[in-house]
């Protein structure tokens, strides 16, 4: 059975954040992003890399990133099968946006701490 995305098509006002919201929204999408961006693109890697999502969480938002463009999946046919993620170029375009994202952060974090 196909799960269903509840918010991907929400945006009654057509406005542009929650759209963006719509495709990367959420507590992973962006971490994933960041982490297949820094090579780490095996599925137990990303394991690895965030220990706290579930294996099924962490199938779900690969697909719905897949679905949505952001990343590329590639199946090499070898024995045993391996699988590779990769950020496509439209995912890219998304790194400025997580890089603001983390300068904000880190200055916030920064006055926190003072």
């Amino acid at each position: 059975m196909a799960s269903i995305r509840k918010n991907k098509d929400f945006n009654p006002n057509n406005c542009p954040v929650t759209h963006c919201l719509n495709l990367i929204g959420g507590k992973w999408k962006i971490l994933l992003i960041y982490a297949i961006s820094k090579n780490c693109n095996r599925f137990s890697k990303l394991q690895r890399a965030i220990p706290l999502i579930s294996k099924q969480m962490l199938v779900n938002q690969l697909r719905e990133l897949e679905e949505d463009q952001i990343i590329e999946r590639i199946i090499y046919a070898e024995i045993p099968p391996r699988v590779e993620y990769k950020v496509t170029d439209y995912g890219m375009s998304l790194m400025p946006v997580i890089g603001v994202l983390q300068q904000w952060g880190l200055q916030d974090l920064e006055r926190l701490s003072a």
